[in-house]
């Protein structure tokens, strides 16, 4: 399956019978960063509805979703749904609710919650999600220079450089994929 997810922050909001729902869709890394943020810049807000994907090392899906006090299943499954629906993985939707004195009931509250989610995602820049891995590879000293500049054409990031009396050990960074596939000949 083809999963996708998001490099940057995107955000919509959503207003309904004046409750003003603002949603937030960060990648995972920065999330619970951006959530301890959203509490301190909207504390009075009612609601931090969250959801987020992450994908593990065995390749399956952890889940996870809060009402944060809305009546259960009523936001954080809906919210984490949402984001289910879009095949987006890696990444946390935070739903914050200002309550506007009228009470949505709990269809009214998942429809709310699902799409100020989904107004977030279609904000989104969304990107194919590939697992992240790094490999060390061995070069001459006459080869390094032309090796690097092959890994920062094929889209790899060069973390560091190792010297050593024979050569020098390149460690790489990038898509499982790319990495895996890409001609870095062993030298040394």
């Amino acid at each position: 399956m083809d999963w996708l997810t998001v490099k940057t922050e995107a955000s919509a909001e959503l207003e309904v019978k004046g409750s003003r729902f603002i949603a937030v869709l960060v990648p995972l890394v920065k999330y619970d960063t951006r959530l301890a943020e959203i509490r301190i810049t909207h504390r009075k807000a009612s609601h931090h509805v969250t959801a987020t994907r992450r994908m593990s090392d065995a390749n399956t899906i952890e889940d996870h979703a809060s009402d944060d006090g809305e009546p259960a299943g009523t936001s954080g499954m809906p919210t984490l749904k949402t984001l289910m629906g879009a095949k987006i993985v890696d990444a946390g939707m935070i739903v914050t609710r200002y309550f506007g004195g009228t009470k949505l009931g709990t269809g009214g509250l998942a429809r709310a919650y699902s799409g100020a989610a989904a107004l977030a995602i279609e904000e989104a820049r969304l990107v194919p999600w590939h697992r992240i891995v790094t490999r060390s590879v061995n070069a001459s000293f006459a080869d390094a220079s032309n090796l690097e500049q092959r890994m920062t054409a094929l889209g790899l990031t060069v973390l560091d450089r190792a010297y050593t009396e024979d050569g020098v050990t390149l460690t790489v960074r990038g898509p499982e994929a790319k990495v895996a596939d890409a001609p870095l000949p062993e030298y040394g």
